[in-house]
C-alpha cells in the first residue's frame, strides 16, 4: 500500500494506492468555502487549516481503504510547487508518519502528479504520450517517454487558464471558485455573443491568458454594470470558448508535431465540461482522468511515486518543501 499526502494549495488530501495504480480511497477536504470570501486563497489561512485537517483526512483515507498504518509500505507526498506554508504541512505529516515506522518517503512533483493521474485505475495510459496539463497555477504541455519524467514543450507565460478563468469570475461579479460558476453559467449563453481574443505567443506551444482577461474587463466596463450582469450568461459563454479555443489549439499543434498516438488531459480545468468535450474531437486516442483526479488529490501523487526512487529512512529526515518547480 502507498499512502499519499497533498497540501500544496487550499485542499487537503490523501489517499491509499496500490502498486498497480489501483485507487483504494482518495480523500479531498475542501476549503472552498473558507477563501470564497476573500474572492481567492488566502496562503496563511490555507496552511493553518491544513494543520487541523490533515491527521483527519488520513486516518479517514486508511479507513475507506479498509487498512492501517500497519499495512502501509511508503508514504508519497507533494514536495512542490504550490504555496510553501501548505506545502510544509503536508511534508511535515509524511516525514513523521514514514519516520514512526521506518518506511520509505517519495517525495512528489505536484505537476507529475497531474502529467501521470491517467496511469490510475482500469485501461492506464502508457508512454509516448501527450499531456496537456491546465490549472489554476499552470498550464503546459508535456510529452512523456517514462512515467518517472517529463518534457515540457510549451506552458504559459503569464496568467494559467485556471488563473483566468477564476480572475474572469471576479470581474463578472461570480463567486469563487470560478472556474465551476463560469461553465455552469456558460451554458445559458451564447458563445458567439462576443470577439474574445486567443493569443498564442511564439511559434512554439507557449500559452498567454493575461490579454484574455483584460478584453473581458474592458468589455463588461464599456457595456456597464446594469447590461454587464444582463448579458453575464453570453460574457462568460463567450469567455470560455476563448479558452478552451486556445488549449484545443495547442493539443491540435502538439499531436501534429510530435506525432505522438496518446494524448491526456489534466489539472482542475480538464473538469469543465466544454474542455472536456472539445478534447474528444482530436485526432489521437484521448485520456481523461475521473473528475476526482483532475482537481488536486492525493491518488495521483501515490501514482506518480510508483516510477520514483523513495528516499530511504532517515534520509528524508532532512527534505525541505519548495514553492518552485525544480529547474
Amino acid at each position: 500500500m502507498i499512502l499519499g499526502i497533498e497540501t500544496s494549495c487550499d485542499d487537503t488530501c490523501a489517499a491509499v494506492v496500490t502498486p498497480d495504480g489501483e485507487i483504494l480511497s482518495n480523500v479531498v477536504a475542501s476549503q472552498g468555502l473558507l477563501h470564497e470570501r476573500y474572492g481567492g486563497v488566502v496562503p496563511e489561512i490555507a496552511s493553518r487549516r491544513h494543520l487541523e485537517l490533515v491527521d483527519a483526512v488520513t486516518a479517514d483515507a486508511l479507513e475507506r481503504a479498509d487498512t492501517s498504518l500497519d499495512d502501509v509500505r511508503s508514504v508519497a507526498v507533494t514536495r512542490g510547487p504550490g504555496l510553501i506554508g501548505a506545502l510544509l504541512v503536508g511534508v511535515s505529516s509524511a516525514k513523521a508518519l514514514a519516520a514512526a515506522r521506518g518506511l520509505p518517503l517519495t517525495p512528489v512533483n505536484h505537476l507529475h502528479g497531474h502529467v501521470v493521474a491517467s496511469t490510475l485505475g482500469e485501461n492506464p495510459i502508457e508512454p509516448p504520450l501527450l499531456c496537456l496539463v491546465a490549472s489554476g497555477g499552470h498550464t503546459f504541455v508535456a510529452r512523456v517517454d517514462d512515467p518517472a519524467d517529463h518534457t515540457v514543450l510549451g506552458q504559459t507565460l503569464d496568467d494559467a487558464a485556471g488563473e483566468a478563468f477564476d480572475k474572469g469570475a471576479r470581474i463578472l461579479g461570480l463567486e469563487y471558485p470560478g472556474g465551476p460558476v463560469i461553465d455552469r453559467l456558460a451554458k445559458e449563453g451564447d458563445p458567439e455573443a462576443f470577439d474574445f481574443p486567443r493569443s498564442l505567443p511564439g511559434d512554439g506551444l507557449d500559452f498567454s491568458f493575461s490579454g484574455l482577461k483584460t478584453a473581458l474587463l474592458y468589455r463588461v466596463r464599456d457595456l456597464g454594470e446594469d447590461e454587464a450582469e444582463r448579458r453575464r450568461a453570453d460574457l462568460a459563454a463567450s469567455y470560455q470558448r476563448a479558452i478552451v479555443d486556445v488549449l484545443e489549439t495547442r493539443a491540435r499543434q502538439a499531436i501534429e508535431q510530435y506525432g505522438v498516438s496518446r494524448f491526456a488531459i489534466g489539472g482542475g480545468v480538464a473538469a469543465n465540461s466544454e474542455w472536456r468535450a472539445r478534447a474528444q474531437e482530436l485526432d489521437a486516442e484521448l485520456w481523461v482522468p475521473p473528475m476526482a483526479l483532475c482537481t488536486d488529490n492525493a491518488a495521483m501523487i501515490a501514482g506518480a511515486s510508483r516510477f520514483q526512487q523513495p528516499m530511504p529512512y532517515p534520509d528524508y529526515l532532512s527534505l525541505d518543501a519548495s514553492a518552485r518547480p525544480a529547474a
